[in-house]
């Protein structure tokens, strides 16, 4: 297919192949169909799933071109403003689009008598601002119009980032509106689902790009795109893979129910996502390289068509999936308890040795980010011994044990009690800022993502350079401060304990997430500064990082005995009320946990203190040895010149004394 042709016929047969799908999947699942009390009627009924599909479609359109043009495409070239005028038009659909979808929720919720009345008005009003799902859809709403300013004004690569970062933020409250139906391990479904999103734009946008810059890029530079969305894809891929898997489980949970309507179009979608990885493995392997020939490239080019009408087959199904009821197995109605209520989960059994080692509710979000980091440092580390370089094995260990205990963090016995136990969320508290950070940092990944991952020379960014961009930047500098770390450090453990941040950690799943990341990135950060061999602006000389780690300990002391003197409960609504009939009672547990906090968490601090008293030792060695060396190269010139000076001095005196 010639390349204007693939340009126009593209990105058309992927939306033409969606709707067929969606409308099939509807009509046979029953997601369209009229309700016997309420009904919105027939334009609500199709023209909701029709608005989300181009929700979904445009996401793509707007996420996934930035970020594969921000890996794969040179700032202020052709190519580069021909994504980002693709990323204008889609923000501007996506725009419309959730702001349809937002008014078509309302409708078909509410089913309102329509008018141009302020009543009318009102109700809407109402529905946007003091209802979930209406905030949902204007947050989206209004992130996809300022999105759509953005991509057209920017056109420089720090400018262009931020505007992706905002794009995959702008997503993120659509995940937590998701497949039709209640269930439980709601936290779960929502991460999964978010992922499942996120990943899905990113890889559908990026094959949209390629198409799209076809006719700018020569065929050498075109191959040279390709190879490097090739990687983004297959990362994309596994992560939709992953992530629709885990989603598929939590809504059917039995085999039984893949031959219900909803597990039959969960079929066809994935059937598609599998069509579609065996694809995109078998061509980007086989025909990338040789695209100069005209042979392949129109194979391959066709091939693209064929992958694109696969892509709209899946967004269909995954739409029509949302308005479709999961099969819900017969048992009768439970009144859920109260644990129930705040957690969607039941209290678990009283927590014994063996649940230490036993007890698992993994965290997806983490598990893929530890799997993925894991990767990459071992893939960094095969790369420097296959071209006879050598990477401390130790440094090689510490990573993997400071992802395996982020996992566990995450995912094991604590993400399974931190709910119901204060001293249990402390004990993950203190593992997250202070000793996987240690772990961590001793890995050293960014030494070893610059001497391993290859530079480029044709004014593009890939990983090498983008980390040591972000190494370098403004803000790394004010962050990796070691007064400003060593502020965040303690400050925020005030900051949070001490405020709403706490409640919204526990109510919501994402700022539970957030809590997790705010509190690994500060301990990091703190960490870096004292022991870390990565690169970072300024460092305190070994006697100031000691008299700094002194001055943390007592202030996290402070904090331990704080929360040891709280006469009444923290988040008493929560902590009290979860109907625990096992182990202290909710005020004996926090005082327990305020133990933690003073005495558990100087652990870490002690071992960081050593590390640091190590170091300057082996310092003051390495400069020692590095005088000797230069003594044995100049033969003791200093010396024998001080010792002449001296000695003139000494006759200069002798003679003034005569």
């Amino acid at each position: 297919m010639k390349p204007r042709a693939l340009r126009a016929a593209g990105p058309a047969i992927l939306v033409v192949t969606a709707l067929v799908v969606m409308v099939w999947a509807l009509a046979y699942g029953g997601g369209a169909a009229a309700l016997a009390i309420g009904d919105p009627g027939p334009f609500v009924r199709w023209g909701l799933p029709v608005a989300r599909l181009f929700v979904n479609l445009s996401a793509a359109g707007m996420v996934g071109v930035l970020v594969t043009a921000l890996y794969t495409l040179r700032a202020g070239e052709r190519e580069f403003d021909v994504a980002l005028d693709a990323a204008s038009v889609s923000a501007a659909i996506f725009t419309v689009s959730a702001a349809a979808t937002g008014f078509l929720t309302f409708v078909d919720a509410f089913n309102p008598a329509i008018s141009a009345g302020p009543e009318f008005g009102a109700q809407l009003g109402r529905f946007l601002v003091e209802t979930e799902l209406g905030r949902t859809w204007l947050i989206t709403t209004v992130a996809g119009a300022i999105l759509t300013v953005l991509t057209f004004a920017v056109r420089s690569w720090t400018a262009t980032f931020f505007v992706a970062l905002l794009a995959l933020a702008a997503l993120v409250p659509m995940g937590t509106q998701g497949h039709s139906g209640a269930e439980a391990d709601h936290n779960e479904a929502v991460i999964a689902l978010v992922l499942h999103i996120i990943a899905a734009a990113v890889w559908l946008g990026g094959l949209i790009l390629m198409v799209l810059v076809r006719p700018v890029l020569g065929r050498r530079a075109t191959a040279v795109a390709l190879t490097r969305y090739s990687s983004i894809a297959l990362v994309a891929f596994i992560i939709v893979a992953v992530s629709g898997t885990v989603r598929a489980v939590i809504g059917l949970r039995s085999w039984e129910a893949m031959l219900s309507p909803y597990g039959l179009i969960l079929s066809v979608k994935i059937v598609a996502l599998i069509a579609l990885g065996v694809l995109g493995a078998w061509y980007r392997r086989r025909l990338i390289a040789r695209l100069t020939e005209d042979a392949s490239s129109r194979r391959f080019w066709t091939l693209v068509v064929f992958e694109l009408a696969l892509m709209g087959a899946a967004a269909g199904a995954a739409v029509a999936l949302a308005r479709t009821p999961p099969p819900v197995p017969g048992t009768a109605p439970v009144t859920p308890s109260p644990a129930e209520r705040l957690t969607g989960a039941p209290v678990p059994p009283e927590l014994a040795p063996i649940d230490w080692i036993t007890a698992w509710n993994v965290d997806l979000l983490w598990a893929l980010i530890a799997a993925f980091a894991v990767f990459f440092y071992l893939a960094g580390v095969w790369r420097m011994r296959r071209r006879g370089d050598g990477w401390p094995i130790y440094r090689t260990i510490f990573w993997v044990l400071g992802l395996a205990l982020l996992v566990w963090v995450t995912g094991g016995v604590v993400n399974v009690y931190q709910d119901y136990l204060f001293s249990m969320h402390m004990v993950g508290h203190m593992l997250l800022t202070m000793a996987i950070p240690m772990l961590l940092v001793a890995g050293a990944p960014v030494t070893l993502a610059a001497r391993a991952v290859v530079r480029r020379d044709d004014g593009t960014r890939g990983g090498r350079e983008w980390i040591l961009w972000a190494v370098h930047s403004p803000v790394a500098r004010v962050l990796t401060n070691p007064f400003v770390a060593a502020g965040l450090f303690i400050g925020s453990l005030w900051v949070f304990y001490f405020t709403d941040f706490f409640r919204w950690s526990l109510y919501d799943h994402l700022g539970h997430e957030w809590m997790t990341v705010h509190f690994l990135v500060t301990g990091y950060l703190f960490v870096l500064t004292l022991i870390g061999i990565d690169p970072v602006p300024y460092r305190l000389p070994y006697a100031g990082r000691l008299l700094l780690l002194i001055g943390i300990m007592a202030m996290h002391a402070f904090f331990g005995i704080a929360i040891m003197s709280q006469s009444g409960l923290m988040v008493a609504e929560w902590f009290g009320s979860m109907g625990r009939t096992w182990g202290p009672t909710p005020l004996e547990d926090q005082y327990t946990g305020g133990g933690v906090a003073w005495s558990v968490g100087e652990i870490p601090t002690l071992i960081l203190a050593i590390t640091v008293a190590i170091q300057w030792s082996r310092s003051d060695d390495r400069d020692q040895r590095r005088r000797d060396r230069h003594a044995d190269r100049t033969g003791d010139a200093e010396l024998e010149e001080y010792n002449a000076r001296l000695a003139a001095l000494a006759e200069r005196d002798a003679r003034a004394g005569r």
